[in-house]
């Protein structure tokens, strides 16, 4: 149960980050957090999944 909350819990900053318009410097640094995100939210999936 606590991978379940902890993978809603990373998609939460992925998706505001995804929001956020900034410069070019500053968007290097937004998209390799979006990419961080988005595979903490892959792992908790595919720990999700082989836990049934």
């Amino acid at each position: 149960m606590r991978i379940k909350i902890s993978r809603k819990e990373s998609k939460e900053p992925v998706y505001w980050l995804s929001l956020i318009m900034c410069n070019e410097d500053q968007e290097t640094e937004r998209d390799e957090l979006i990419q961080e995100g988005t595979e903490l939210m892959k792992i908790f999936g595919a720990i999700l999944e082989k836990s049934k």
